[in-house]
């Protein structure tokens, strides 16, 4: 139990939940962080080697996620601890036992993540009637299909323009992680006029400083071909990704891939963060001595929450995009604006930001914070 409370603050976790199914092999932990402002939405990650930690750190960023966007939701986030490439059939038993174990956590909503997609969230809403990130055919609205997280980071970066000496028109982009949220980034920037000169996956780096066909990739992609098999541009290891110059580095994969260790090697204008919690504390601190505009992930990757919460509350897909557009410029600015004035990272303005609604909200509750009551 020590182990969980050295994650504990005056903002949470609510609950943290552990579920054992031997007989199918389901280890999951769900941690509903905070639901002062509403009910908690959160993705379900899949992978061998999720951990507590990176639980409760994806949670406490959707609570602020949720919160900078203006949601009527808190932040929860769930992990698999599974191969999220097994089977079909496999995936799907073990989808459905881990929706069946959630199903009395009424106040977790969960979506997609990396690993989990709009079926397995199908699979879970047959279960127990709850989930977001749907087919189009269960009414749903399919986040990754059109790309909404990448589209909100691109409207993120193009309110970024205004903070540092960079144009999207001609920008050199180059995406660490070219999957459902760093395809689609690129894809609108390109659209902008952008130019990608890398991107990497699980398996390398592909890079081509006069730029790579954008729509050939994203097909190569779904020809489940690696980058570095594209066959265009040079092939190379899946750390280069790092390395490649570029005005415009967007990390769209896993926690922590900028560290004190490597920061120093990146050169570029901008880091806009696609992925959830992509660099650390002292990553973001180098970013922000060496001038380099660093947009907090959760101002810039919240397009696939805001869509899942118009898709819970009933709204379209034109109504996802727009809000999405309008929310995620707004708090850009905001956010930038703020460090610019306050001499502050970007990271602690987006913290100020969100803590402030967060706190508000909270004293609204009967619940002072999360599981003492008023005067405990």
């Amino acid at each position: 139990m020590e182990d969980v409370f050295r994650l504990t603050d005056d903002l949470g976790p609510a609950k943290v939940i552990h579920i054992y199914e031997p007989k199918l092999k389901l280890r999951a932990i769900l941690v509903v962080d905070n639901v002062a402002c509403g009910p908690s939405i959160g993705g379900s990650r899949m992978a061998p080697d999720v951990s507590l930690d990176e639980c409760f750190r994806l949670a406490r960023a959707m609570t602020r996620k949720n919160a900078a966007a203006g949601l009527p939701h808190g932040g929860g986030k769930s992990v698999i601890f599974a191969d999220p490439k097994m089977p079909d059939a496999q995936k799907e038993t073990l989808i459905r036992a881990f929706g069946r174990a959630i199903g009395d956590i009424k106040d977790y909503i969960v979506g997609p993540d990396m690993g989990t997609n709009e079926t397995c969230m199908a699979w879970i809403k047959d279960e127990i009637g709850r989930s977001v990130g749907l087919p189009r055919e269960m009414g749903g609205i399919p986040l990754d299909e059109i790309g909404a997280t990448g589209f909100g980071l691109a409207a993120s970066i193009d309110v970024a323009q205004e903070f540092c000496d960079l144009k999207i028109r001609g920008a050199r982009v180059a995406v660490q992680g070219f999957g459902a949220v760093g395809m689609h980034a690129a894809r609108f920037l390109a659209a902008k006029g952008a130019v990608l000169v890398a991107a990497s996956d699980s398996k390398g780096t592909v890079a081509d400083p006069n730029g790579l066909d954008v729509a050939a990739l994203i097909a190569a992609k779904k020809d489940e071909r690696g980058v570095a098999d594209f066959g265009k541009g040079k092939a190379l290891d899946r750390d280069a990704i790092v390395d490649i110059e570029c005005d415009i580095w967007i990390p769209a994969a896993r926690p922590d891939v900028l560290r004190a260790d490597n920061v120093g090697r990146l050169r570029t204008k901008l880091v806009a963060q696609g992925a959830n919690i992509p660099a650390s504390a002292e990553a973001e601190r180098a970013l922000y001595e060496r001038g380099i505009v660093n947009i907090p992930d959760f101002i810039a990757n919240a397009g696939g929450v805001i869509c899942a919460a118009v898709e819970y509350r009933g709204g379209t897909e034109t109504g996802a995009l727009q809000e999405i557009d309008e929310r995620i410029r707004r708090n850009t600015r905001e956010v930038l604006r703020l460090s610019a004035e306050r001499k502050i990272t970007p990271r602690a303005a987006a913290d100020s930001l969100a803590g402030e609604r967060i706190r508000r909200a909270m004293s609204f509750r009967r619940w002072t914070s999360p599981g003492l009551p008023v005067g405990a």
